[in-house]
């Protein structure tokens, strides 16, 4: 095991790194921008490094200070956490040609699967079922799009090769509006992601968005943790996410969880890891993998008592998983609540000082959170300031948890978009289970009415 390891991120998540840290007797070392001097990780870490100023570029995308900072404290390990610099091949190259291990997959895993042509090619020959449409890149030839599209059936969905986030994606409807919108998409992805490559999947209308978590270790062993079902989500940003997914039959989630660690024996894949779909019609279709720890982690977590961020410390330090199949057990019943500060309907960001933070507690309720009373919020990076999560024998117990949670929380001095989630977990469609990725924008435009 290492002896200290640098966290290479902030908010929640390094706090909930350093955590893991903390239980696995390793000592933790927090880099922060000079906007992230005052929070709470910082001040609880062993060792603190400031690689810059607020601005991430300057900053938590500073691949040169942060292995500095590895290099002057003597960490072994660098954990990126997610977002930033956590599925970025070029930085776990550098980290591993600088004498550190990155505590994720391999480079070459990273770049296979952050570019979605080679993720959907290399899930084809693992059997893995993808989204109808196109194989391999649009061509520059405009006549040949035409075909592929009409090959493929309108509506047809335009994507980056290089994208996420929800970012470098079009709809398009008509053939009239294809090549404007192919060649919108390609200027987009280049300036966005550095990479022009798009390429066309058929537009699937009511899916819903199904995950499944996957450990691997470098021992040619991997297993699957169940699913999460994220569907709640507005222009592809989840909000709410649970585990397990309500309404679908036990054995259809089987048969694809077998086919993900499957997938992942097939390609060398190491680490913890998300195989993300659309599920319509009794149908799975691969539509990217997330090499990284995911926000939503804890709902897994809560149902499978398996402590996901410690496992993928303990894989990077080349240990085997101490668990097969067939010994992890699904109990339960987990949903996540991601809080932002930020406009509960209209979602413009709302830094600045919480004067108030009251969080919720009680049997079945965890909140991941880096905030506390008097915390600035900073406009320099993502909304979301923590997450509540709730944990019961059955759906129905843990939404009741969530309700009473939601409304036992506190947070004063900025807008929050905890009001949403109020209604959100009363509403009939949600307690029924099973909306679809376009619920919420549609929740949205009704209520406007």
């Amino acid at each position: 095991m290492f002896k200290k390891i640098l966290i290479a991120n902030r908010g929640e998540i390094a706090l909930r790194i350093q955590r893991a840290c903390r239980e696995l007797g390793v000592r933790a070392v927090i880099v922060y921008s000079e906007a992230d001097r005052d929070a709470k990780y910082v001040k609880l870490a062993d060792e603190a490094v400031c690689i810059g100023p607020p601005a991430s570029a300057q900053s938590y995308l500073n691949m040169p200070a942060i292995i500095a900072a590895a290099e002057v404290t003597d960490a072994e390990a660098i954990h990126p956490g997610y977002g930033f610099l956590s599925e970025n091949a070029d930085f776990a190259e550098r980290v591993q040609q600088s004498g550190f291990t990155f505590i994720g997959p391999t480079p070459e895993s990273i770049r296979v699967m952050g570019d979605k042509v080679a993720a959907k090619q290399a899930m084809i020959k693992s059997g893995v079922p993808t989204v109808p449409g196109a194989e391999g890149a649009l061509p520059d030839d405009p006549k040949e799009i035409i075909r592929q599209a009409r090959a493929v059936g309108y509506p047809v969905i335009i994507k980056a090769a290089g994208g996420g986030g929800g970012r470098g994606m079009r709809v398009v409807h008509t053939e009239a509006a294809l090549i404007h919108a192919v060649q919108t998409t390609r200027a987009e992805a280049g300036a966005a992601f550095g990479n022009p490559t798009v390429y066309m999947e058929k537009f699937l209308e009511n899916p819903r968005h199904i995950e499944i978590q996957v450990l691997a270790d470098s021992h040619r062993n991997a297993v699957w943790l169940g699913e999460r079902d994220c569907s709640m989500q507005r222009r592809h940003q989840k909000i709410i996410e649970e585990a397990p997914a309500p309404g679908i039959p036990r054995r259809v989630i089987e048969r694809i969880g077998e086919r993900c660690v499957a997938a992942c024996k097939k390609i060398g894949y190491r680490g913890a890891g998300t195989f993300e779909f659309l599920y319509e019609n009794g149908e799975f279709y691969f539509i990217e993998m997330n090499t990284r720890v995911q926000v939503e982690h804890p709902v897994t977590e809560l149902v499978t008592g398996i402590d996901i961020v410690q496992m993928q410390i303990k894989i990077a330090a080349g240990e085997k998983l101490p668990f097969t199949q067939r010994q992890i057990e699904m109990r339960g019943h987990a949903i996540e609540c991601r809080i932002n500060a930020e406009d509960p309907y209209k979602f413009t960001p709302s830094p600045g000082r919480i004067t108030m933070w009251h969080p919720p507690g009680g049997p079945g309720v965890r909140v991941d959170s880096h905030a506390y009373t008097n915390y600035f919020v900073p406009p320099n990076y993502d909304s979301m300031i923590g997450k509540i999560i709730t944990h019961g024998d059955t759906r129905e117990q843990a939404l009741a948890r969530m309700r009473t949670a939601l409304l036992e929380t506190v947070i004063e001095g900025i807008q929050t978009n905890t009001p949403l989630h109020r209604e959100l977990v009363v509403d009939a469609k949600f307690v029924e289970g099973g909306t679809c990725i376009h619920y919420l924008e549609g929740w949205m435009a009704q209520r406007k009415r």
